[in-house]
């Protein structure tokens, strides 16, 4: 039987062994690099798909140079941070051994997933429709910046997308310049944009037979992730604004400065907003006509935030998150992200996880400390999320995936086409 670590009822585990996953006989040739396909294949990997990270030989993922940060041993902590429970290829696609290699891959795999400049993989003799032709069966996920048409040859990075895509402008201060999300958003959105179209690919598959290409862009998933700010403009003509933490249709909901720091109040209802004003001080404020209803409150937002702020500039952010809470009333101070993990370690949250250096295909890893992991955000009361391998060395599986016996039913050989 496999050992788990320190794992909440259908929370990720660290598994001393291969376990059984939901995912489990699936089979991923990973051909993408930095972060979206990356993301994708890991929340794969965690639920026990086998990913083969396909890298090029010397070189790998180009966040392998991303740093620092870096971990003890040197590796870049971008790296790290998305490629956790698979296996590293390497293999030159510019040549015809590469991409014979490669064909032998795609023959035994269940999905390939890529995030070349569109028409790369075309060029490479890997493209979908050719790739579809020969394994019906494949589920073929492409993921670019733009799409295939018009915008391919714009290349895909994350600040571009929130630039053009128009995030960058309703995020920030009025008064100042636009600003981008302190993270890769639109990556980690597409990526699980990209997840879900391969996992619903194979629901089909497994229902008919078919395999099929699923293409998402960094483009569109940011517009589908602006929902209730794209929909503003879609249904009513209106293009949103910067307006630094607050809300366009909702008062109070936005940061307030406490004595010490900054504090978050989200108030979503006119009970709560009644419970802030009786714990602030100021019981007047929901009978006032200026702030009765939501839509009073957010015509007038200014006045009630230099109500707020005067009294809650009276005692500290863990005061007043403590009180409003226990009142039912959504508060919390600004953490820093090491407060952040503490936060969700006292609620019982998975937070951070380490596998074992010695992995679990044959102890290989580094001696000596483990590998610290964000830990999977899926909890599933069966089949929970396992943390069987650290992130690879460039190429550390080269050898073993491209010499063991072909054992995955798969629709034809690599040099067969299907009739």
């Amino acid at each position: 039987m496999d050992t788990q670590h320190n794992a909440p009822d259908g929370q990720a585990a660290v598994v001393e062994g291969v376990g059984r996953g939901a995912l489990e006989g699936l089979r991923i040739a990973d051909f993408s690099r930095v972060l979206a396909g990356p993301y994708a294949t890991m929340l794969l990997a965690d639920l026990g798909a086998e990913v083969m990270k396909v890298e090029r030989p010397g070189i790998g993922d180009d966040t392998r140079a991303w740093s620092p940060p870096a971990d003890h041993d040197g590796t870049s902590t971008y790296f790290l941070s998305v490629n956790r429970n698979k296996r590293s290829v390497t293999l030159d696609l510019a040549t015809d051994t590469g991409r014979e290699q490669a064909l032998a891959l795609v023959a035994e795999s269940d999905v390939l997933v890529e995030n070349f400049r569109p028409g790369t993989m075309e060029r490479l003799g890997l493209g979908p429709r050719e790739l579809l032709a020969r394994y019906p069966e494949l589920v073929y996920c492409s993921i670019s910046g733009f799409g295939s048409g018009a915008g391919a040859a714009i290349p895909g990075y994350d600040l571009l997308v929130q630039a053009v895509g128009g995030l960058m402008s309703v995020t920030g201060d009025p008064a100042g310049e636009p600003v981008k999300a302190g993270v890769a958003l639109v990556d980690v959105i597409t990526g699980l944009h990209a997840s879900l179209g391969i996992l619903a690919a194979l629901r089909h598959r497994d229902a008919t037979g078919e395999g099929q290409h699923v293409e998402v862009n960094l483009l569109s998933s940011l517009l589908s992730a602006m929902v209730n700010q794209a929909s503003a403009f879609a249904v009513a003509g209106v293009v949103p604004e910067r307006m630094g933490n607050a809300h366009p249709s909702i008062a109070p909901y936005e940061t307030f400065p406490a004595a010490d720091r900054p504090i978050a109040i989200a108030v979503g209802n006119d009970r709560q907003f009644a419970a802030l004003a009786d714990l602030v001080g100021e019981p007047g404020l929901a009978r006032d006509e200026r702030f009765r209803t939501n839509a009073d409150r957010v015509a007038h937002r200014t006045e009630l935030r230099a109500v707020l702020t005067r009294r809650l500039g009276a005692a500290g952010a863990d005061h007043w998150s403590t009180v409003l809470l226990a009142a039912g009333v959504p508060a919390g101070p600004v953490n820093t992200l090491n407060e952040a993990f503490d936060f969700a370690q006292k609620l019982g949250l998975p937070g951070i996880v380490d596998i074992p250096a010695a992995s679990a295909d044959g102890g290989d890893g580094a001696e000596g400390r483990p590998f610290r992991q964000v830990a999977s955000p899926i909890a599933m009361s069966g089949t929970p999320a396992q943390y069987c391998l650290p992130p690879p060395r460039l190429g550390q599986h080269t050898a073993e995936i491209l010499h063991r016996p072909s054992d995955h039913d798969h629709a034809s050989p690599p040099n067969e086409a299907v009739s």
